[in-house]
């Protein structure tokens, strides 16, 4: 029975991230039919524009997960220089990814 419970959370909060995404979709749709019936272009996004907000909110959430992280090597001991171990890549992975979708929107954008 207490095995139940951890399935149940997890099965709960992946139906309402699920549920809140299908929501946004039709929400999206709903907006896109209605600009349609009055005749009115959707407008169109400017292009890169994507690359940046995804980058900055990655690298930030890289950054925090590298912070929160880090607290961990001083209980590992002190085999790891610096106090890095593999357990940094959740927060480094994440980090660099955004750092490299800024670095493309830098490298793609029209002067």
């Amino acid at each position: 029975m207490s095995d139940l419970i951890p399935c149940f959370a997890i099965v709960g909060s992946l139906a309402i991230i699920f549920g809140f995404l299908a929501f946004l979709r039709y929400m999206n749709y709903r907006e896109t039919i209605a600009l349609a019936e009055k005749g009115v272009p959707r407008p169109e996004p400017k292009p890169g524009s994507g690359l940046l907000r995804w980058g900055i909110l990655i690298t930030a959430l890289g950054l925090a997960l590298s912070l929160g992280l880090y607290p961990i090597g001083f209980a590992a001991g002190y085999d790891y220089p610096l106090h890095l171990g593999p357990w940094m890549l959740g927060g480094f992975v994440p980090l660099f990814l955004g750092l490299s979708l800024i670095l493309l929107h830098v490298l793609t954008r029209k002067s």
